[in-house]
Parts: C-alpha cells; sequence; structure tokens
C-alpha cells in the first residue's frame, strides 16, 4: 500500500518537560530469561554452598555480592562503580531478592574479605557446571586447551608482578593459565598465577588436574589436548602420555638449532596440497630419554608488501615459507594434524570476548582473592551465557579437524542488544504480576522460544 509524504513525515519543535518518578521500569528487562535459567541451574543455592565456611554478613551475604557481580557483567557493565546506574532498576532487584543494592563500598570489602576456601569453591562450582554440560552432551571426543593470558592493572594490586608485556611494557600484571573447552567455548578451569611467571609455570601439575576432571565425568570419553610451545618439555609429554591422551604441541624453533638442520637439508617434501607439505621424523632432544614424532611442516604463503606501492604498476606476488614443527602422540595425517592444532586459536577470540564485553581485564580491588573472585564471577557470566544458547538450541555443527564449537554462538554483547537490554515495566493487572514490554514481533517471537525452550529442558 503506497503511503502520502503527509502520513510519514513530521516535524516536531517543543522539547518535552522532564519528570522523574517511581513507575517500576526496567531497562533490563531480558533479564527474565535469567532469572529462568537461575532457578533451572539453582545457582542460589549452588552459591551459599560455596561459601557455607564464612561468617554470614547480617544484610548482604557472599553470595547475594558474587550473584550481584554475575549479573553486573550480565547487563554490561565492567567497573564497581557502575553499579549506581542500576541501582533502582526493579527487575534487577527482584533477581537478586534484594530490596535495594549494597554500596560500592560493602562490595569491594566484601570482596577483599574473602579467603583462598571461596576461591577453591567458587572455582569448583564453575567446573562442575561446565562437566554437567558435557555429560548431558555425551560426545566420544572432548578437545580441551590452554594457554595464559595477561591480566593488567595500573594499580599495585596484591600478588600482581612485572612480566613480559609487549604493548605495555613495565605494567604490573596477573597471568593467569585457562583451560578451555572447544566444544562448548566455555572455560573449565583457571590457575591463578602473578604476571612474572613463564606460560609453564605450574602447568604441569594443573593439566593433569584438568584431564582428571574430564575423565572423573566422562570416563569414556577420549580427551585431546593442543597446547603452544611454552608447554614444549618432556617432563609434559611424560606426563600427558601416562594420562593416556592424546596432544600436540607446538615446538620452539629457538631452543633447538638440530630443528633448523633438519628443515635446511631436506631434500624432498610430502605435498598434501598446492601449499602445504611436510616430513614427519621420530626425534627427541639430546636431553630426552624417549624418542617421539615430530612432524616438520612447510607453509607456502605470499610475501606482505609493507612498502609504498605505485598504483598504475603490476607488480607480482611473491611468495615465500613459514615452518613449524609440533610433537604429538596422534595418528593423523598432515594435513587433518596441521587443520587440528591451528584450530586452537578459537581460544583467542573467547579471551578476547571475555577482557571487551565481560571485564575480565579489569581488577578492582588490592587483595588478591578479591580479585580471584572477580575474575572467576567473569568467568561464570560467560559459562551461563554459553549455556543459555546450548539450552535453547541445537548443535549446529559436526566434529570437523578444527575442533569448532559445536553452536554459533552469539557474543555476549548481541545477547545484550537483542535480549536484555529492552525496556519494560512491572504491573499488577487484576493483581497478576505481569511484565509489560515493547519488543518487535520477531524479538518478542525469539523471546517466547527461548523461555519455552527453558521451560522444556527443565
Amino acid at each position: 500500500m503506497k503511503s502520502s509524504r503527509s502520513e510519514i513525515q513530521g516535524k516536531f519543535h517543543a522539547f518535552p518537560a522532564l519528570r522523574f518518578e517511581e513507575q517500576r521500569l526496567s531497562s533490563y528487562s531480558g533479564l527474565i530469561i535469567f532469572q529462568k535459567l537461575f532457578e533451572i541451574l539453582n545457582i542460589r543455592r549452588r552459591l551459599r554452598q560455596c561459601f557455607r565456611h564464612l561468617k554470614v554478613s547480617p544484610i548482604f551475604s557472599q553470595s547475594q555480592i558474587v550473584l550481584l557481580l554475575i549479573v553486573h557483567f550480565l547487563i554490561g557493565f565492567r567497573e564497581l562503580r557502575h553499579m549506581r546506574y542500576y541501582q533502582s532498576d526493579p527487575l534487577v532487584l527482584r533477581l537478586l531478592h534484594l530490596k535495594r543494592l549494597p554500596d560500592v563500598a560493602t562490595v569491594s570489602r566484601q570482596l577483599s574479605s574473602m579467603d583462598e576456601q571461596s576461591v577453591t569453591h567458587l572455582s569448583e562450582l564453575s567446573q562442575s557446571m561446565v562437566l554437567e554440560r558435557l555429560e548431558r552432551l555425551a560426545l566420544p571426543r572432548i578437545t580441551i586447551d590452554f594457554d595464559g593470558t595477561v591480566i593488567g592493572t595500573n594499580r599495585c594490586a596484591e600478588g600482581a608482578g612485572v612480566g613480559f608485556n609487549k604493548k605495555k611494557k613495565g605494567q604490573r600484571s596477573y597471568y593467569p593459565l585457562n583451560c578451555t573447552v572447544a566444544q562448548t567455548g566455555q572455560v573449565l578451569a583457571v590457575h591463578h598465577r602473578s604476571g612474572n611467571v613463564h606460560d609453564s609455570n605450574g602447568a604441569e601439575a594443573f593439566i593433569i588436574c584438568c584431564i582428571e576432571q574430564v575423565r572423573s565425568a566422562l570416563p569414556r570419553t577420549t580427551i585431546e589436548l593442543r597446547m603452544d610451545g611454552a608447554f614444549f618439555s618432556e617432563a609434559i609429554v611424560e606426563a600427558l602420555e601416562a594420562a593416556a591422551v592424546e596432544y600436540t604441541i607446538s615446538v620452539p624453533f629457538e631452543r633447538f638449532a638440530k630443528l633448523k638442520e633438519f628443515v635446511e637439508h631436506r631434500k624432498r617434501w610430502i605435498y598434501t596440497n598446492e601449499s602445504l607439505s611436510f616430513f614427519e621424523k621420530q626425534w627427541k632432544p639430546d636431553s630426552w630419554d624417549q624418542k617421539r614424532r615430530f612432524v616438520f611442516i612447510r607453509h607456502e604463503e605470499k610475501i606482505q608488501h609493507k612498502q609504498p606501492v605505485q598504483l598504475d604498476l603490476f607488480e607480482p606476488y611473491e611468495y615465500g615459507y613459514t615452518f613449524k614443527v609440533i610433537v604429538t602422540n596422534k595418528t593423523l595425517g598432515a594435513e587433518k594434524l596441521v587443520a587440528y592444532h591451528n584450530g586452537r586459536g578459537s581460544q583467542e577470540g573467547l579471551f578476547a570476548e571475555l577482557k571487551s564485553q565481560n571485564a575480565l581485564a579489569y581488577v578492582p580491588t588490592r587483595t588478591w582473592t578479591g580479585n580471584k573472585v572477580y575474575m572467576l564471577c567473569a568467568i561464570l557470566a560467560h559459562n551461563l551465557c554459553r549455556e543459555l544458547q546450548m539450552l535453547t538450541q541445537a548443535p549446529q555443527r559436526n566434529c570437523q579437524p578444527k575442533r569448532p564449537a559445536l553452536w554459533e554462538f552469539m557474543k555476549i554483547d548481541t545477547i545484550r542488544q537483542r535480549f536484555v537490554r529492552q525496556a519494560g515495566r512491572l504491573i499488577r493487572p487484576q493483581g497478576e504480576l505481569t511484565l509489560s514490554m515493547n519488543m518487535s514481533k520477531d524479538a518478542e517471537s525469539e523471546l517466547l522460544q527461548i523461555l519455552d525452550a527453558i521451560d522444556e529442558a527443565a
């Protein structure tokens, strides 16, 4: 139906008068989704169990503070002082079972009062939720990746140290070691460390602990690991083989001059495609006791031209080679092995999302335990967003060589924009509590589908 210009366009000049009053309006009515998710997962009771050893505060308990921080991340805030912007939101208060939010000083003080046992219990809760999801999936193969990430701080926080940081040299930081599950895109466990340690510091015990946890939950599942060259050592390789897991580890060229000789003197390379060639060798460094499978990979790539180029001249591409060596006990061919090992790069996107959209890079207190709890709350919020999507959707992918996540996950900021940050009003027509929302038909349909899927999963 064609409309006239006068029916579409209009002129408005008057500026409305402003009036602020209590109308039980919410800017985050989409939190109703997470309210239902929290009930199904029994988050409130499980958080109380994490702090049962501490003296309960008469007003704001430790579990309420942790739940507040999780909601704080879900709705998209970063610093503790940002709580003042939603302190009167009725849906946030209902989700937390509070009539008013604590002050920023109260939250900071509660974080600082928590101990190492609190951190341990909260870590166990996060791990148990990921393992429960893996048990429900019952996958024949689980891929876990290990890598560290730098969390910088501009303050003298307890436990922070000056380590390698090519972007901000001399900055004090933390350097936690993370274990992530490739199939679900969740963080399974975190090993908290100061920023002045090497990637492999405390790695062996942490890796074996994560393997044992996955194996205890899924005894019949094949476990495979991927790690970069910082974890290359005979001790870690022997521990992985003793644990009967499949692994691939990058080999650092700079530590072994013999590897360069092998590459330079190699005459025959086996081509898997036009750009990828390889050869493999049973070899061991001089300090090792046993030979293992080393795969040498050569990849032909275009050389990037960074100098100015005259646009009217034709400049052909130049080609060069990049080399990589992987030690592994897997029996895959070179092409699938390279694809599998390179798939570990997906966790870099996971860390980037945690830092940029979920406040993982923020250090709120001067105490180490308080900062550990804050970091675990950010990880819990991330894992809950992934759990929500896995609970309400079927997997979109099968197992592939790179081991991508089985779901095409939305980023947490997309979830906020599409569902959480929706205006609504709590009303009581005929005495029945109702959340009134103004959404488009598509958004309304998607929201109702999510709620129905959560009810079915319950």
